[in-house]
């Protein structure tokens, strides 16, 4: 069973960074593409960023490009996304996502229905 389980969330303020993990279980991590999401209340979940299966290829939501940053740690079977000049508007439940992606080269994936497993979430809060 396919288990993904974030960490990393907290309450900061303004212009402060945070790094948010997500570790796969039950299966290959480098079986799949990974994306994070973000669902802040009120609102409907929206992307935040996806991994490509293999080669790294990397997309971002216009509103954390520049800011935000994904990478895998296959070794460890994880993906982490270090958020920097956090914003208030930032403040939201994050999910990491993860969609089987096996010698799909090069695609990427941004609406939520793509993705076949999810985590918990983690809580992020961004005080002004």
């Amino acid at each position: 069973q396919v288990q993904l389980v974030e960490s990393g969330g907290g309450l900061v303020r303004a212009g402060d960074s945070l790094k948010l993990s997500c570790t796969v279980s039950g299966r290959s991590i480098t079986d799949f593409a990974m994306g994070w999401f973000r669902q802040a209340p009120g609102k409907e979940r929206e992307f935040v960023a996806v991994l490509s299966w293999r080669e790294g290829i990397s997309q971002y939501a216009d509103s954390v490009k520049g800011r935000f940053t994904m990478r895998r740690d296959n070794a460890r079977s994880t993906v982490n996304l270090q958020m920097n000049s956090l914003q208030p508007d930032d403040t939201a439940l994050y999910y990491c996502a993860a969609r089987p992606a096996q010698n799909q080269w090069g695609r990427v994936w941004l609406r939520d229905s793509d993705y076949d497993y999810w985590g918990q979430g983690t809580q992020v809060t961004v005080s002004s």
